[in-house]
């Protein structure tokens, strides 16, 4: 489960369905990848193919990584069975 969401416009995306401020070609994957997410019941669940799952390292170690685009990441930390501190990230 989803238990918080850091980056503004994901949040009301994923709660309310709002799109301000999020590209409309991502909506289909971020869809898919968040409810992957919501669903995993731990951080490797995220581990399927074509999301580029991998642990972070450095000053964000202890955080997970999936892919949306060529740059941008969806970042999240885990708590018991739920994702955590779930952001929108440009990595590049």
């Amino acid at each position: 489960m989803i238990r918080s969401i850091r980056h503004k416009a994901l949040k009301a995306y994923w709660t309310e369905g709002k799109t301000k401020g999020l590209n409309a070609q991502w909506l289909r994957k971020l869809d898919r990848i968040m409810a992957a997410l919501d669903a995993a019941e731990k951080p490797e669940a995220m581990n399927y193919p074509g999301a580029r799952f991998h642990a972070l390292t450095g000053d964000k170690a202890g955080r997970y990584s999936v892919r949306l685009t060529g740059n941008y990441r969806i970042t999240f930390a885990w708590s018991d069975q739920d994702a955590i501190d779930v952001d929108l990230e440009d990595f590049h």
